[in-house]
C-alpha cells in the first residue's frame, strides 16, 4: 500500500477545495466528488487519501507521546520541542493548529467516504472493507484528538459553512461512546484479518480490536478491555524472537508482531519518514558512519531516567538509548557533548538513507508487545494477577531478562507492567498517554513543570478566534 499513497494523495489534493472555515473541514466540490466516487477502485483510492494524512500527522506524534513524558527530553531546549518538554507551549504554536487540521482533514475525508458509500450500488464489491477502513481511521483520529485536546467538535457528516460555525466542542465521553467505540466495533466486523500483496499495511480486524482494547483500557473499562485484548491474542500474532529485528529496516516490517503502522517508504518522492533525520545527533562522524543524508535535528533525547530503567543484560537497552555508536572496527565512539548536539539518542529509527527525510522507518501505532502488556494490565486490574503474569513474562523473556516469579501481588505487578511498557515501548509515542490514563501524570511530571491544566494541550488559538463564541467553543482552562 505504501507505493500508492503518494499518487492518491495528489489526486485527493487536486479534487478538494480548501477553505479556511471552522475546523478545516475542507468543503468538497459536489461535481468532483460525484465523479470521484463511482467504482470500487475509487473508494479504495479515496481511503488511501485518508492514510496519507496520517503520514503527515504522525511525523509529529513524538512531541505528544514522548517528549511530553519523563523518559525523553529536549536537551537543547529549543523551539516547539523545548516548549512541549517544559510545559510552556503557547496556544498559537504551529504544532497545535497543524495537528488540529490534519485530524479534521482525515475525519472529513472519512465522513465523505462513509456518506457516499452508504448509497453505493452492488458494483462496489469491497464495500464492507471500505466502510471498515474509514471507520477505523476516523476512530483513530478522534482517539488521538480527545487524548491531546480533551473535548473537541464531533463531526460525523458533511457540514455546511453555517453549521460548522455552530458546532460545539463535545464532551470526551460522548465522543468515545458515539464515535470511537461505535466505529471500532463496526470496523472489526467488516475488516479482513489480513491482506496480500500491495494491500498489506491497511487496517485489519486485529488492528480494530487492538485499538478498541486500548480505548477500553484508557476509559478504565477493564472488563471490556480484557475481553477484547484476549481476542487479539487468539489471532495468530506473536513476538519476533529477536527484538532487534523490529528496528532492522532491511527486513519486512509486516511480520508476526506487526498490527498497525503509519506506513512510509523511501525512494518514492516524499513518501519517506522524517524520524531518522529528526532524531539523529549532529555528530559528523556518526552521521557518516550510519550513512544519513541531509541535516539532522538533535531531537528526542533519552533522559537519564530511561537509561536507569534497564538491566545490564536487557537486549533492548543499547538500541533504545545510546550515548555513542560502535564503528566498523568494533570500537565504541562516545558522543562528544557540546552546546550544538545532544548527549544521547535512540537507535530505533537509525537507517541508511540517501535523501534527507526519506527514511523507510514506519511509526508503530500498535504492535503485539503492546497488546500483551495491555492484556496483562487489564487482567491484573480485574484481580487476575496470576493469569496476567505469563503475558508480562513473554515480553520480559524476549528481552533477555528474568521472568517474574509466581506470587507477585497485584500492586507489584501493576508497577512492573508500567516499568515494562517504558522499557519496551520507549520512543513509540506511549509514555505520556500512559501517564495520563493511569492518573500518574501530575505526580510524575510535577517536578518538570507540569500543572494540573497540562493534562490536555491548549486548543489552537486560531480556532478559538475563528469561532469567536466561548459559550460553545471555549479554550481549555489555564491557556488563555
Amino acid at each position: 500500500m505504501k507505493k500508492t499513497i503518494f499518487l492518491v494523495a495528489l489526486v485527493m489534493l487536486l479534487t478538494t477545495a480548501c477553505r479556511k472555515d471552522f475546523i478545516e473541514i475542507l468543503p468538497v466540490d459536489t461535481v468532483t466528488v460525484d465523479v470521484l466516487y463511482k467504482t470500487d477502485k475509487d473508494y479504495q483510492d479515496a481511503i488511501i487519501g485518508v492514510y496519507g494524512i496520517y503520514q503527515d500527522q504522525y511525523a509529529n506524534m513524538y512531541y505528544f507521546g514522548d517528549i511530553r513524558g519523563d523518559d525523553v527530553w529536549d536537551e537543547l531546549v529549543k523551539g516547539t520541542a523545548g516548549a512541549v518538554d517544559n510545559f510552556t507551549l503557547a496556544n498559537d504554536d504551529p504544532l497545535l493548529i497543524n495537528t488540529w487540521r490534519n485530524y479534521y482533514k482525515a475525519i472529513t475525508r472519512a465522513n465523505t467516504i462513509l456518506e457516499r458509500i452508504a448509497t453505493a450500488d452492488a458494483s462496489i464489491t469491497n464495500k464492507n472493507r471500505h466502510i471498515g477502513e474509514a471507520e477505523f481511521l476516523r476512530a483513530l483520529a478522534y482517539f488521538d484528538l480527545v487524548r491531546i485536546f480533551g473535548d473537541v467538535p464531533m463531526v460525523t457528516k458533511t457540514l455546511s459553512i453555517e453549521e460548522s460555525y455552530k458546532t460545539p466542542r463535545e464532551k470526551v465521553d460522548k465522543i468515545y461512546d458515539e464515535v470511537i467505540i461505535k466505529d471500532l466495533l463496526d470496523a472489526e466486523s467488516k475488516l479482513p484479518a489480513s491482506y496480500a500483496g500491495s494491500e498489506v499495511g491497511r487496517a485489519t480486524k486485529g488492528a480494530a480490536r487492538a485499538l478498541l482494547g486500548k480505548v477500553y483500557l484508557t476509559r478504565k473499562d477493564f472488563t471490556k478491555a480484557e475481553a477484547k485484548l484476549q481476542e487479539v491474542t487468539t489471532m495468530g500474532y506473536s513476538l519476533l524472537p529477536n527484538w532487534a529485528d523490529l528496528w532492522d529496516y532491511t527486513k519486512n516490517e509486516h511480520h508476526s508482531e506487526y498490527i498497525f503502522d503509519i506506513e512510509y517508504e523511501q525512494g518514492l518522492g516524499g513518501e519517506g519518514s522524517i524520524y531518522t533525520n529528526r532524531f539523529t545527533p549532529k555528530v559528523t562522524s556518526m552521521i557518516a558512519f550510519y550513512g544519513i543524508a541531509g541535516s539532522v535535528d538533535d531531537q528526542n533525547t533519552p533522559n537519564q531516567v530511561l537509561f536507569d530503567l534497564f538491566e545490564a543484560k536487557d537486549k533492548r537497552k543499547d538500541i533504545t538509548a545510546s550515548r555513542g555508536y560502535t564503528d566498523a572496527t568494533g570500537k565504541f565512539i562516545p558522543l562528544l557533548v557540546s552546546s550544538n548536539n545532544m548527549s544521547a539518542y535512540t537507535r530505533k529509527y537509525i537507517v541508511k538513507i540517501s535523501t534527507a527525510n526519506d527514511s523507510p522507518a514506519n511509526w508503530k501505532v500498535i504492535r503485539y508487545a503492546d497488546v500483551l502488556l495491555m492484556y496483562a494490565e487489564a487482567l491484573n486490574e480485574n484481580g487476575k494477577t496470576a493469569q496476567a503474569l505469563p503475558y508480562l513474562n513473554q515480553v520480559r523473556t524476549r528481552a533477555g531478562i528474568d521472568a517474574l516469579a509466581a506470587g507477585v501481588t497485584q500492586t507489584d505487578l501493576r508497577d512492573q507492567i508500567v516499568l515494562e511498557r517504558r522499557r519496551e515501548l520507549a520512543f513509540e509515542g506511549h509514555r505520556w498517554f500512559d501517564l495520563i490514563r493511569t492518573g500518574q501524570a501530575l505526580n510524575v511530571m510535577g517536578k518538570y513543570g507540569m500543572k494540573a491544566r497540562n493534562v490536555v494541550f491548549p486548543i489552537p488559538l486560531a480556532q478559538i478566534q475563528l469561532i469567536n463564541d466561548r459559550t460553545i467553543f471555549p479554550q481549555n482552562p489555564g491557556y488563555d
